[in-house]
């Protein structure tokens, strides 16, 4: 007997909660599925005193009282009223898709392919061999450009609104699932993105839509309310975390500096944005400005992005350059005291390090993974990352550290390197002191060649494993795109992690602390902090 039988034997008081159902989960029901609540003594009872009686209003046949033919005659009526044949997009043939071009040999190595426009638009891709592609724009767009500060966060929530052709973000989205597509955005203090992931066969009307989104947004009144309304949320609700990465960049650069501004507007500055303030935000370092403008896609042939490019992105005119002004690291204290919700005081100290277009961008990630970290609550081994410095010397070391983790920030003139923790309030002073110790510690003693092979080897993985994903092959080769103007090929990236030494990294942080460390905290409590002429002095 099926516990549905048993079910339906019990009283009727036994009834605890009624759902809703779809005919397409329960296409014979004609009344929702009924939730009851009871013990095994009370349905063996049941059962016992029950025949064996199919219930004629049994819409689901439990019982198994239907004979073959009339399972059959049920099932041509339900297709007379459900259809089960796929249509439009998501068709599925017996035969490959034709869109999908054949597999390369084994042996050759898909290639990323350039190509400029005659306007400066770059056009990058690599072909995956798949029935899903990622196709997407990247602009110089980002916080560090602003005039009115909020404008890339406004702008990155503004994405896949209304257009000239679609009303709004609901008719869009519906549109999206029609073609097998999901939407993306997001913006940085340097760039910003938007993306699709779509069926091969309706790539030119994600095409089109992202052109739509980019260049013909319309902007209504009522969304960028909607829009400012969700931005004021987002800061009551802001991580302690995301606070203290503000406060990094303000105490490194000031906020008189590009570099220095925050990235997620104030809540003072969200109402002083506008539709208009926007627009030319977008207009002086996007739709005038094609050279700070690349078009990638992961999963389909080049030529034909770049077709899809000239189209909708060929008619554009250099009017303006880059608003880029360099930002001079200074070095200093930025905090903040806000109620959290762990009661914890978050504490991040940084150094400067060169930017995307250093010597100090790849030994500075094979530092920040050989340092490694995390929180005190996790689980797992070495993939976990709890062989690092940080877990071993740190969180395992002092019971009051509830986390500690190497960060860094890159730009394209500058960047940070530190280590970031959290305690409790009057721990914060002892939290700052081991956080500049460790960091001492690199300038004066080399590290291991165990730690050194495990931090080179687990930072190739990590590169290696993220780019099998199409989004991430995409994003990769707009962002190198953008920033260097071609993308590194695999092997290289390897080689130049395999060739960092142990004096790489010491003569990286002996160089750094040459200049004025940065400190930040973010918490409750931040009085118990030592002061920054107390922390510079450490390091003389």
């Amino acid at each position: 007997m099926t516990i549905i039988q048993l079910m339906r034997r019990l009283p009727k008081d036994h009834l605890r909660r009624c759902f809703s159902f779809s005919p397409y989960q329960y296409p014979l029901a004609t009344e929702a599925p009924i939730i009851t609540k009871t013990t095994a003594v009370t349905a063996e009872t049941a059962s016992s005193k029950s025949e064996a009686v199919r219930d004629p209003k049994d819409p689901f046949d439990d019982s198994r009282t239907l004979s073959e033919l009339e399972v059959d005659s049920i099932r041509k009526m339900q297709k007379k009223h459900l259809s089960t044949v796929l249509t439009g997009s998501t068709v599925i043939g017996l035969e490959p898709p034709p869109e999908i071009p054949p597999l390369m040999a084994a042996n050759v190595v898909p290639r990323t392919e350039i190509t400029i426009l005659e306007n400066g638009v770059r056009v990058v891709s690599q072909e995956t061999y798949g029935q899903v592609c990622s196709i997407g724009v990247l602009a110089d767009l980002g916080s560090r450009h602003e005039r009115q500060l909020g404008s890339a966060h406004l702008l990155e929530l503004m994405a896949f609104q209304s257009t000239p052709q679609y009303q709004d973000s609901v008719e869009i989205q519906q549109h999206l699932q029609d073609w097998g597509a999901t939407s993306f955005a997001n913006s940085s203090r340097e760039q910003s993105l938007w993306c699709l992931d779509i069926l091969r066969p309706n790539v030119e009307k994600g095409m089109d839509l992202l052109k739509q989104t980019t260049l013909e947004p319309l902007l209504q009144d009522w969304e960028i309310e909607d829009s400012k309304l969700a931005m004021q949320y987002q800061a009551m609700e802001t991580l302690p975390e995301i606070h203290l990465g503000e406060a990094l960049q303000v105490g490194a650069y000031g906020v008189e500096q590009q570099l220095g501004k925050p990235h997620f507007a104030p809540l003072d500055a969200v109402s002083e944005l506008t539709a208009s303030s926007l627009r030319q935000f977008l207009e002086t370092n996007m739709w005038q400005n094609p050279k700070g403008i690349v078009i990638a896609g992961a999963g389909i042939g080049h030529d034909e992005l770049v077709a899809m490019a000239k189209f909708h992105y060929g008619s554009l005119k250099q009017e303006t350059q880059s608003q880029y002004v360099p930002s001079v690291y200074n070095g200093g204290m930025h905090t903040l005291e806000t109620e959290t919700i762990d009661g914890m005081t978050r504490v991040g100290m940084g150094i400067e390090v060169g930017g995307w277009h250093s010597d100090d961008l790849v030994p500075g990630c094979v530092l920040q993974t050989l340092l490694g970290g995390g929180s005190s609550f996790s689980a797992g081994g070495p993939g976990k990352g709890m062989y690092s410095r940080l877990y071993r010397q740190v969180l395992n070391r002092y019971y009051w550290a509830e986390a500690a983790e190497a960060f860094t920030t890159f730009h394209g003139e500058s960047g940070l390197i530190g280590i970031s923790g959290s305690s409790k309030g009057d721990k914060s002073r002892d939290l700052t002191r081991v956080i500049a110790e460790h960091l001492c510690r690199l300038a004066v003693d080399l590290v291991s060649d165990e730690e050194l092979e495990r931090a080179r080897n687990m930072l190739k993985n990590n590169v290696l494993t993220q780019l099998e994903s199409r989004l991430v092959l995409f994003e990769d080769m707009g962002r190198q795109v953008l920033t260097y103007g071609h993308r590194e090929e695999n092997a290289d990236m390897t080689a130049k992690i395999d060739a960092v030494t142990k004096e790489d990294l010491r003569e990286l942080i002996v160089r750094a602390l040459k200049k004025p460390p940065t400190l930040a905290a973010v918490g409750d409590d931040v009085s118990k902090l030592p002061s920054y002429s107390e922390v510079n002095s450490w390091f003389k």
